[in-house]
């Protein structure tokens, strides 16, 4: 019997590029190679693709994938050369131009299934404020917000925040994930400086009400009937869970299942599942919750391609709900091939 074929694309446009090679990296050596042969393919961080390894079989511990350091200019591919008939594309890219519809829409034209969201629902995920609006309309409780538009003017802004949030805010590009470009201010002058970092990674910005809260995050997988995992927790060495704590020092653990009553449990799992619906969400996506100290559970956003390391929340999940890591990625390229034959017979 002839092995299924997954094109594993990685690295991507974005500030999130070097989270998405830690992800391939996993991915490629948790495929069960009994059943998945595995072609990879690099996206620079100009937009080349450059063809890259292929593995019949488990890769050694000790291979690395091509990243923007160890381009071969030599591999470099016209995008569509990716087209194998059959094929699905396991797309582990984060961020712009990853996970936000871009490159979903470039494989349906290609006409090839691929892991995840479809463009609607990862656009709409991929940016916050849109997401808050749909969540908003779906009546899921968030925290109080406050979104800036490039051009607008920045004193008006501060003074619609201090009119209606209290210090300390949280400031985030509204097409980021993975806390690049995220600060926290405790007063004006701290803001304005989260203001400017914050328009380096996109021009739409969304200023959130601090809370105390714990961070507890729900898994979600299936098509039109997706379940939702158990929550864990994330359980900080540091004060901010920002870039650097979650993907490079690793100054976090994780608590799967979170210590969390029956009753807290099942609304965050039905406000996640509810959530997915809103957006159109297919294939798999993370829903991220604040549970504050006064009881109050408010829904954070939704990361249509979360993380894939072999340390990343998502995974964990799912294994703590008894699907192994390798078994998820079967799932996952299954979920695809029923979305694309599903898209093909409504295109009549």
């Amino acid at each position: 019997m002839a092995k299924q074929q997954i094109i594993l694309l990685y690295g991507g446009r974005s500030a999130e590029r070097k989270v998405s090679v830690l992800s391939a990296e996993s991915v490629m050596r948790a495929i069960d190679y009994d059943k998945f042969f595995v072609k990879t393919y690099f996206i620079t961080q100009a937009g080349d693709f450059i063809k890259t390894q292929e593995f019949s079989r488990k890769p050694a511990d000790n291979e690395k994938l091509m990243t923007n350091d160890s381009i071969v200019e030599s591999q470099k591919i016209k995008p569509s050369d990716i087209y194998e008939e059959g094929a699905v594309v396991f797309p582990v890219l984060h961020g712009p131009m990853g996970e936000d519809g871009s490159i979903q829409g470039f494989l349906e034209v290609l006409k090839m299934p691929y892991v995840g969201c479809n463009i609607l629902s990862s656009s709409v995920a991929m940016d916050k404020i849109t997401t808050k609006r749909v969540l908003a309309s779906a009546g899921i409780p968030q925290v109080p917000y406050v979104a800036v538009i490039e051009g607008e003017n920045i004193d008006e802004k501060i003074a619609e925040v201090e009119a209606n949030l209290t210090y300390p805010v949280f400031t985030k590009p509204s097409n980021m994930g993975s806390s690049v470009g995220i600060s926290k201010s405790e007063n004006q002058d701290e803001l304005r400086s989260a203001f400017e970092l914050a328009f380096k990674y996109d021009s739409r910005v969304l200023i959130e009400q601090g809370v105390n809260a714990r961070e507890i995050e729900v898994g979600l997988l299936g098509n039109e009937e997706a379940q939702s995992s158990l929550p864990g927790e994330v359980v900080k060495d540091v004060a901010f869970y920002d870039y650097e704590a979650k993907y490079i020092d690793n100054k976090i653990t994780m608590s799967i299942p979170a210590k969390l009553s029956d009753d807290v449990i099942s609304t965050m799992r039905q406000h996640a599942e509810k959530a997915f619906r809103a957006i159109g969400g297919v294939g798999l996506a993370r829903c991220d919750f604040f549970y504050t100290d006064k009881g109050e559970i408010f829904l954070n956003e939704l990361n249509t391609m979360p993380g894939f390391t072999q340390w990343s929340m998502y995974p964990l999940l799912w294994e703590n709900m008894g699907i192994s890591y390798t078994d998820l990625i079967e799932k996952l390229v299954l979920l695809a091939q029923e979305t694309f034959i599903k898209h093909e017979e409504h295109l009549l």
